[in-house]
């Protein structure tokens, strides 16, 4: 670079880069590492002062939202199947309504153990009603559908209908 332009500009080539000196730095170090350690003893006294509860609390039981089920859904040459994990509950709590183009899955998941709301630390299970409606891509025989649940894992096998519901109307 030329010197009138450096002398116009105050640029400085980057060979000829100014050096900070030590006390400099070290004073620019300390000053970052005191915000630094300062925020982080915030963030652990917030956190040790808190009780986090990553649930929503309800006022009453007219408020519960039900909870909703993941799925997986997929087909086999004859079957449409359905498999739903479902911890905590046993069969006699799940009902499962099938109709020729839907699955409705619902139950309700109890909590074993009564726990005061203020001794949780964290409350990520979700407990009270769920359901889930599927609406299927494929007409399917409800008479021949099943249902098992084992390990927690619910399967619904729906064999897919042989029928075809198409009806011709004449045109007038």
């Amino acid at each position: 670079m030329s010197s009138i332009l450096r002398k116009l500009t105050g640029a400085v080539d980057f060979d000829e880069t100014p050096v900070i000196e030590n006390d400099i730095q070290d004073d620019l170090r300390s000053r970052f590492s005191e915000v630094v350690d300062s925020d982080i003893r915030e963030v652990d006294e917030y956190v040790s002062d808190t009780k986090i509860n990553t649930q929503t609390t309800f006022q009453s039981d007219d408020d519960l939202v039900e909870g909703a089920l993941t799925i997986d859904v997929y087909q086999t040459d004859n079957d449409i199947v359905i498999v739903s994990t479902i911890a905590g509950v046993t069969a006699k709590d799940l009902d499962v309504s099938i109709t020729n183009d839907m699955v409705t899955i619902s139950g309700e998941r109890k909590n074993p153990t009564t726990i005061k709301q203020d001794n949780y630390f964290y409350q990520e299970c979700y407990w009270g009603p769920f359901s889930r409606s599927v609406i299927l891509p494929i007409d399917v025989d409800a008479e021949k559908s099943t249902a098992e649940l084992k390990d927690g894992v619910l399967k619904i096998t729906l064999p897919k209908s042989e029928k075809v519901k198409i009806k011709k109307i004449p045109v007038k």
